[in-house]
């Protein structure tokens, strides 16, 4: 557990590093996320090692919830008064993030399966 920690701190630092060096609007966490997914899909070694620590951190991921719920008691206010442009950024974004996720499934569905190497079978 405390080796797949230290693996997400350290990309999450990488990421923090790359979003203020770059000035990017983007946090350094997702960032970070990115570089490990990244990671993952071109060397799997560090799967096996962060996989089961990942799928108990998975388990408790409601528990995140709660500082944005605090920050929507406490902006209580703010959020009464600006609600329609909140409700049309929520509604837009969600629709945007459905088009989005179709067109990359469809575009995945007719990409062809990889095809073996002739030579894979045969022995020496």
């Amino acid at each position: 557990m405390l080796q797949t920690f230290a693996i997400l701190l350290v990309f999450q630092t990488v990421g923090e590093v790359i979003s203020y060096a770059l000035r990017l609007p983007v946090p350094g966490p997702v960032i970070g996320m990115l570089l490990l997914f990244g990671w993952l899909v071109f060397d799997n070694r560090l799967l096996p090692v962060i996989q089961g620590s990942a799928s108990e951190l998975l388990k408790h991921l409601s528990l995140l919830f709660v500082p944005a719920g605090v920050g929507i008691m406490v902006h209580a206010n703010r959020i009464g008064s600006e609600w329609m442009p909140i409700v049309i950024a929520l509604v837009l974004s969600t629709w945007i993030a459905i088009a989005v996720t179709a067109l990359v499934t469809r575009a995945l569905m007719r990409k062809p399966p990889r095809e073996a190497p002739a030579d894979a079978g045969a022995q020496p």
